[in-house]
């Protein structure tokens, strides 16, 4: 239990929009200031990604167009969460559909991620695939991908630079950092 207390009031919550991939909801509240408000929330299944790395220390990177942004992003494998189905049985089925990859190996990066807290309630769990087999990929009919391998190296370039831009793969490539430089990378391998 958290020491901090809430210090919105719910008055009232309904769900104003839902697709099969996330749901607004709108809730009126009492702020903090006391005085009434609104308060909408975007609700998601759980978003997942996974740095495929190689024994070279080189990462598998998804390039597409990201209709939101209107940008093409470079990102780690990324996707979500089915009903009935982990984070890691869904970034499995990612990995194998965008970049054709099969993984022996399965480390949870950290703890869960809230991608974007002041509006949206998604969590996103990260994690570090070795023992890398290539297999078909089968990517989805909204996606056209384009992927590409990268040092471990060159890939934090890409944050500094700002050509990487998704949250999920800076937050994983820098945890993916800090635990190389803390445990060393045998700990993956």
């Amino acid at each position: 239990m958290s020491k901090y207390k809430n210090p919105w009031k719910t008055l009232s919550s309904k769900n104003v929009y839902s697709n099969p991939w996330m749901s607004l909801r709108e809730d009126q509240v009492i702020r903090p200031d006391g005085k009434p408000g609104i308060y909408s929330v975007i609700e998601a299944r759980t978003a997942t990604g996974v740095i495929a790395l190689t024994p070279e220390k080189e990462v598998y990177l998804v390039g597409q167009y990201r209709y939101p942004t209107e940008t093409y992003s470079w990102e780690i494998v990324e996707g979500g969460t089915d009903d009935g189905e982990s984070a890691v049985q869904a970034i499995k089925r990612e990995l194998k559909e965008e970049a054709g990859l099969l993984a022996d190996n399965w480390h949870e990066l950290g703890e869960r991620v809230h991608i974007s807290n002041c509006f949206s309630a998604e969590v996103a769990r990260l994690f570090v695939a070795t023992g890398l087999t290539k297999t078909q990929r089968a990517p989805d009919g909204t996606e056209v991908l384009e992927v590409r391998v990268e040092s471990f190296d060159r890939c934090l370039e890409m944050v500094d630079d700002g050509e990487i831009t998704d949250a999920m793969s800076i937050i994983a490539l820098l945890r993916l950092e800090r635990a190389v430089r803390n445990q060393g990378w045998e700990q993956f391998f």
